[in-house]
Formats: C-alpha cells, structure tokens, sequence
C-alpha cells in the first residue's frame, strides 16, 4: 500500500504544480507608459483644462503655467542669494545690536511673536526685525516691478500690448515637461527653468528642516555650509 500511496502523492503534486505552469502559449508583452511620459501628460492636462476653464486668466498666464513656474522660480533663487546674504550680515557683526530685543513700548504688537519653546508670546530681537523689513522692502520692490513693469524687462504677466509679449509666448511654448532641454549650455531658459526648480525644493527642504529642528532657516543654512558664515 506505501508504493500506492507515493505515487497517489507524486500525482497529485503533479497536477496541482502544473495549474501554476506557465502557458506554452507566447503572451505579448504590453508596453508601460513610464513616469516621465505620465507625468508630463498630467501637466499637459492641467494647462490644457485651465485654459479651457478660464481663458480670461490663461491668456495672462495665470495658473499651472510655465509663465507662473518662471517667476515662482526666479523668486526662489532671490529668496536663497537675500537669506545667504543675511546669513554673511549676521556672520560678520553686519547688524547692529542683532541680540536685542525689541521694546513693546516703541514699536507695539509688531515686535511680538509666538514662541514654540515656551508656547507663549515674547520679542522679536532687533536682527529679526532688520531682516523682516529688509524682506518686505525688496517685496515691495517686486510689487511696484509687477504694476509697472519696464518696457525692456521681462513682466510677471503676460500683456498683449508689452514689447516683448511674443517673444514670452514663444519661450513659454518652448518651455515645460518634467526635464527641460538641457543640452544648451549658457545663459539659456532651460538653465533658468531648472535653476529656479532647484531653488524652489531647496527652500520646501530648507523650511522643512528648520521646523524639525526648531531653528531659523539663516542657523540651518550656516549649518548646512559647515558653519562658513557665523
């Protein structure tokens, strides 16, 4: 009965291995679309759907456009030369009196702040306020830039009766994807492009660890130097 019930075993193992055998029968293989090519449809879709939706604001280049990603960027990469130059001010005695705190009776609730350590309220140092105003001022700057932009620089929105209106259309047309061109070398739109993409992650990392690590983005920059300003 042992040589019956072997071979009973051996031919059911059989069967049941052959049902996950794989078919002699040649499947054809279904190409994937890859993440590049998926990623770029999905923003074509976005500024294909928001020119539909709001013509009014495309024509402007408001929205998921590459007009909006060019001045968001460049932004970006004035935010990091202004901190980084905070960084050298602070590094070098640039700020006057920069640990002292500033007085509730000269300047009100503008010179109070939340702290996170304590979870209450408490004085900005003169150093933060010099740096505060010093970034609001160059805001303005970029304000009265935008309402009245020179006729040879480029503009922040797109304006049929600016001088260079084509030449922003063209570019922008040039423009996009995932991975701009980037086989010219140079002063180029493409470099801008990146440069600016680039600059726009640095500051989402930068806020990201400075609030992990519950510091000021000028202390996480120095840090990230190695300690090179202060």
């Amino acid at each position: 009965m042992t040589p019956l019930r072997t071979f009973a075993a051996l031919f059911l193992a059989a069967g049941s291995a052959s049902a996950f055998a794989p078919s002699s029968s040649v499947v054809p293989r279904v190409s994937r679309p890859s993440v590049t090519s998926v990623a770029s449809s999905v923003f074509d879709d976005a500024q294909r759907e928001f020119v539909e939706d709001y013509p009014e604001f495309a024509k402007y280049g408001w929205g998921p456009t590459v007009q909006a990603e060019i001045w968001n960027g460049r932004h970006a990469m004035f935010g990091w030369v202004f901190m980084c130059a905070c960084a050298y001010a602070k590094g070098h005695g640039l700020i006057p009196n920069a640990d002292m705190p500033l007085k509730m009776k000269e300047w009100g609730t503008l010179s109070m702040v939340f702290d996170m350590e304590s979870s209450g309220k408490t004085t900005i140092s003169n150093e933060r306020a010099i740096i505060l105003i010093a970034n609001v001022h160059a805001f303005f700057v970029g304000v009265a830039a935008t309402i009245a932009p020179l006729p040879q620089a480029d503009t922040l929105l797109l304006d049929p009766d600016h001088d260079l209106y084509e030449w922003q259309v063209e570019r922008n047309s040039k423009l996009g994807g995932i991975m701009p061109d980037m086989k010219r070398s140079g002063v180029t739109p493409h470099a801008e492009l990146m440069n600016g993409r680039l600059a726009m992650m640095g500051l989402i990392a930068l806020i990201g660890y400075s609030g992990i690590q519950h510091q000021s983005m000028i202390d996480t920059i120095n840090e990230w130097v190695g300690g090179a300003y202060f």
